[in-house]
């Protein structure tokens, strides 16, 4: 197994980068938020080759965190590398992990290629996936209040991931009143 990998950046694209080691360039496929970290220069990821029939497909990651939950995402009857990829592109491990434990199944459909019973067998399994403990739950969740904020930003055509980072850099102290944190939120932009 290739466990990460570190080279030059000789290029990136919208789902994968070439990642040049000792003069053999990888393609390696890696969610949006890996691909926005990579830059010019050398790089390092954190990586998990699949094996098929047909393909030898390496997948990168900036953190083991990410790579980890990959890995349990893909270990779900099917979600494949592909669906993988597309939620941790879409969805921060935070929100992903809040979305589980909250029981907040709606939140995954907006993963393009997730329905509703897909997102809900998703939500089912991971629950009992997901690390148990204090350390396991992030701080500042999020909650309802949060999602129509979300659903509004969205509405107005940011992005999920854009209106997830609006959100996340909200002050802590915002007020709990939805109309008063999307004027927030796009004050980020």
């Amino acid at each position: 197994m290739i466990a990460s990998i570190q080279g030059k950046v000789a290029s990136t694209h919208a789902d994968h980068a070439i990642i040049v080691v000792g003069g053999v360039g990888f393609k390696v496929y890696a969610p949006h938020s890996t691909l926005e970290y990579l830059s010019d220069g050398e790089a390092f990821l954190h990586t998990q080759l699949i094996v098929r029939e047909d393909s030898l497909t390496l997948y990168g990651f900036a953190t083991t965190a990410e790579r980890d939950f990959f890995n349990i995402l893909i270990s779900i009857n099917g979600v494949g590398a592909k669906i993988g990829l597309a939620i941790l592109s879409t969805l921060s491990l935070d929100n992903l992990r809040n979305a589980i434990l909250s029981e907040r199944s709606e939140i995954l459909t907006r993963v393009p290629g997730i329905g509703k019973k897909t997102a809900q067998k998703i939500a089912l399994e991971l629950k009992d996936k997901l690390p148990t403990g204090l350390d396991a739950v992030p701080a500042g969740g999020f909650d309802d209040i949060n999602s129509d904020v979300l659903d509004a930003l969205v509405a107005l055509g940011y992005s999920i991931v854009e209106a997830q980072t609006a959100i996340q850099s909200l002050p802590k102290d915002a007020p709990k009143d939805v109309e008063e944190r999307i004027r927030l939120a796009l004050q980020f932009f």
